[in-house]
This record gives C-alpha cells, structure tokens and sequence, in this order.
C-alpha cells in the first residue's frame, strides 16, 4: 500500500509538478514552499529579539508603540521579492500561510510579543481586496496565529477610502495620503488590550502610523508592529 502511494505520488507530481517560489525547482516536498536553498537564503533581520531596532526608531516621535519588528530584509531581484510578488500579485494564499507561520515561530521566541492579547491585520480598501481575492494581512495574521497562539481581530479596524499608490510619493506625502482612512468598527471590544498590528512590509511606516493612530485613539490600547519584511528608502 506504502509503495503504491509513493508511485501514485510521484505521478502526480509529474503531470502537477510542485515547485519552490523562490526559483522554481520542482525538487522538494508537497508541504513545503521554499527549497532548502531560498529558505537558507532568506535575509533575516532577527530585530524581535531587540529593543530600540531600526524598525522601532522609525515610529519614534511618531507612535507610542510597545515593540515592533520586521522578519526579513527586502530587496529586488531576491527571493523575498518573489515570495511578496506570489502573496500579493498570484493569488498564492499558501505562501502567506507558510511566511506567517514562520513569523509566528520567530515571535514567539521572544518574551517582548507573547504579551499581545490578539493580532490586528492592516486593511485593505474592500474594492482593492475583492479585486485581490484577499487581504494579503489577514492571510499573514492566520499564519501567525497558529504559530503564537493569539486571536485574528479580523474586522478590528477598516480603511474607509479608496488611497492612491505609495510608491512614489514621500514620507509627508505618504502620511497625508492615509490620514483619516481608517475607523475601528467596535472600541469597546479593544479597550483595554495590547494589539499586534501587521502588515507585508514597512518603508516608511506612513500607512502602519494612520492605522496604529486610530487604534490607540481606543481607550488602554497598547498597540506594537509586526511586518513580513522592510525596505529602507
């Protein structure tokens, strides 16, 4: 019976061959989403093990944050950027499953958030969302979940307009054009709690300040950061 499913396995792997998103090869388990190869290769930041990070100082005098952490470094022509572009651009849910769990798993080895009471994931504008088929945070967060054990506050907070691209605009431009875009749906759900906001990546925080902005506005909330990955302008 063993033999026969390995040979049913190995044919189903043929015609449906399952490959690492980092480079394509098609030499590794059903399970898994990266090679040995790209996972060794992924650019580790390791900032949840310390206060005072770069990702921290970018909300100093910003945002009254507790902690905040990125688990990779991004950069283009990598494989992180082809993780990011597989979760955000080909509908590839399994690959946000995999990075959140894996960011869970690192969290979760620090003291600093084991203490948040429940994960709060960025929102999306719903247009943008339906067009995407998710929210590319959310999938993150449920990963995250499993790993640290903590409770997914999926319609804690959502974004109330339609925002242009970031990507060109500057830190003040990036800052005004989220300003007031966002509106927590139930306050007396959150009050009192330490929320994990979390997000794919942080540049220059302008987005994560608006939302974490809002959701202090909530009575007790602590709030701290936690993204897949940051690119420094």
């Amino acid at each position: 019976m063993h033999e026969l499913k390995q040979t049913a396995d190995s044919l189903l792997h043929l015609v449906f061959p399952h490959c690492c998103t980092g480079c394509g090869t098609d030499m590794l388990q059903a399970n898994q989403v990266l090679c040995t190869t790209c996972a060794d290769a992924l650019p580790r930041t390791h900032f949840e093990h310390h206060a005072n990070n770069p990702i921290e100082k970018i909300f100093w005098g910003r945002l009254p944050i507790t902690y905040a952490s990125s688990q990779y470094f991004f950069t283009k022509d990598s494989v992180m950027q082809n993780l990011m572009h597989a979760l955000k651009y080909r509908g590839n849910k399994e690959v946000g499953l995999w990075l959140g769990k894996t960011i869970g798993a690192h969290l979760a080895g620090t003291n600093r958030f084991m203490q948040v009471d429940a994960l709060v994931p960025l929102p999306l504008y719903p247009e943008k969302e339906h067009q995407r088929g998710y929210n590319q945070a959310r999938v993150l967060c449920d990963g995250m979940a499993q790993a640290l054990q903590k409770p997914v506050l999926h319609q804690a907070i959502i974004r109330t307009h339609h925002t242009e691209s970031q990507t060109k605009k500057s830190r003040v431009e990036r800052w005004q054009n989220m300003d007031g875009r966002f509106l927590v749906t139930d306050p007396a759900a959150l009050q009192g709690k330490h929320l994990l906001l979390v997000d794919d990546v942080v540049t220059t925080g302008a987005t994560l300040e608006a939302c974490g902005r809002c959701l202090l506005n909530v009575p007790d909330v602590r709030l701290s950061i936690a993204t897949l990955c940051c690119a420094f302008n």
